[in-house]
């Protein structure tokens, strides 16, 4: 089986719980802190992890002391971009979780969202047929590079989780993405504002109409609805207790890239995923330990 090719970030979560979002000049008393490894990149490479798909993490590493909590986290667990450490500093993630489970994310961007070309050349074209890419690492100035390398890759299988950067995102960039027909993966909140639909079902052809993919909407405890073009369906949610809702998404969409790999329908992957980031709400932070995943009893492949 070859590479799935995780591009993005892996970041500091700062995780600090508090009753709810302070309004200007209000003081609120933290309940608890934690730092936790993170980043969209590297939430959805955990998750194709567990399912024992091959994949390659490619994310660069800063200095300064967050990049050294992520090295040494990825370290112990045996995990080495291949890209070298850039000088510049990594940044980290501010995730803020009210007592209502519901997050808010305040980010400090430094060297894990910018990608340089000649990274690429330390990659094994012929090792990979799929590639992750979130949002937040197009909508930078380096993201063009990026999208040059998958376009020097036709061959590729991309899967696009473009989050609320889909706002943001240069239209030019944008429609070269789309050229490739990735598979799109966004919740309910980003496929109606960007298409300006007003249903899920408008909107998810409207954005298979740009990519000629399929589209996968999430809606949070209500499941997941889908449009590969010959085959539209809701996929039935999985109920959970609310934690946080902390990597969520990329649990949900990294499932979904793992058991396609595995063979699984588009309809089964996006049922499995369900279940996954149902479980993941459930934890604190973004990340499932072995035992919460084999829990979930999925066969190994």
């Amino acid at each position: 089986m070859k590479h799935v090719l995780v591009i993005g970030s892996t970041v500091v979560d700062v995780i600090i719980q508090l009753p709810h979002l302070p309004v200007t000049s209000e003081d609120v008393h933290v309940s608890h802190q934690t730092m936790s490894l993170g980043g969209c990149a590297y939430n959805t490479s955990d998750t194709i992890r567990h399912f024992q798909v091959p994949y390659i993490l490619f994310s660069p590493v800063g200095t300064g002391t967050y990049g050294h909590f992520v090295r040494e986290e990825l370290k112990k667990r045996g995990i080495q971009s291949p890209i070298p450490t850039p000088l510049q500093e990594n940044g980290c993630c501010y995730c803020f979780v009210e007592d209502s489970g519901e997050r808010t994310f305040a980010s400090y961007h430094g060297a894990e969202y910018r990608f340089y070309p000649e990274w690429f050349d330390l990659l094994d074209a012929d090792s990979i047929d799929s590639v992750y890419i979130c949002g937040l690492e197009i909508e930078e100035p380096t993201g063009v590079n990026i999208v040059q390398y998958l376009e020097q890759h036709p061959s590729y299988q991309i899967f696009f989780a473009p989050g609320p950067r889909i706002q943001v995102i240069s239209k030019e960039l944008l429609d070269r993405l789309f050229t490739l027909s990735p598979i799109l993966h966004l919740n309910e909140t980003e496929a109606l504002e960007y298409t300006g639909k007003s249903t899920i079902e408008e909107a998810a052809r409207a954005l298979y109409g740009k990519t000629q993919n399929t589209v996968i909407v999430t809606l949070g405890e209500k499941g997941a609805y889908y449009d590969t073009g010959s085959e539209t369906a809701y996929v039935h949610g999985v109920k959970a207790t609310q934690t946080d809702t902390i990597g969520a998404g990329d649990s949900h969409i990294g499932a979904v890239i793992a058991r396609l790999k595995q063979g699984a329908s588009v309809g089964e992957a996006i049922a499995d995923a369900n279940r996954v980031a149902a479980a993941v709400v459930e934890t604190s932070g973004a990340l499932l330990s072995g035992e919460a995943f084999q829990k979930l009893g999925f066969s190994q492949s």
